[in-house]
């Protein structure tokens, strides 16, 4: 059986690797992804592999690509199903070729070997820079 940690860091090399496909995958057919704390524009909440496909899809192929993720750390909990990763995501604004940071806490559920949520709580002020061509 995978842990939930195996399953983190799999979504995490997914994510910088801009693998949709993995995400998704790595999703349970119902589970979502949220974002509490978000720019304008960003949906608060994407549920079920066909939407968070396309939403993943959409941003990784117009907006950010990012090259790594610094001082990561997977904090495994009481609960065999959860655990919490701090981390800094390096990258590039598309358009703009800035580089650009973000601050990252993120919170998951791992059932059965997939992602049922996934709470990633991000600074929203790189990103609503990022987003006013800043």
């Amino acid at each position: 059986m995978t842990t939930t940690r195996k399953i983190v860091e799999r979504v995490l090399r997914a994510g910088r690797d801009t693998d949709v496909e993995a995400i998704v995958e790595l999703m349970a057919p119902d589970g979502y992804i949220e974002w509490p704390y978000r720019p304008p524009g960003v949906p608060a909440r994407i549920t079920g592999r066909a939407e968070i496909r396309a939403f993943l899809t959409e941003a990784a192929h117009g907006f950010i690509r990012f090259d790594e993720y610094r001082d990561v750390v997977i904090h495994e909990t009481a609960d065999p199903e959860v655990a919490i990763v701090e981390y800094t995501a390096h990258g590039t604004v598309l358009r703009t070729s800035a580089p650009f940071e973000q601050t990252v806490i993120a919170v998951f559920r791992v059932r059965g070997g997939l992602i049922v949520s996934y709470r990633d709580y991000i600074n929203p002020l790189p990103l609503a820079e990022a987003l006013a061509g800043r």
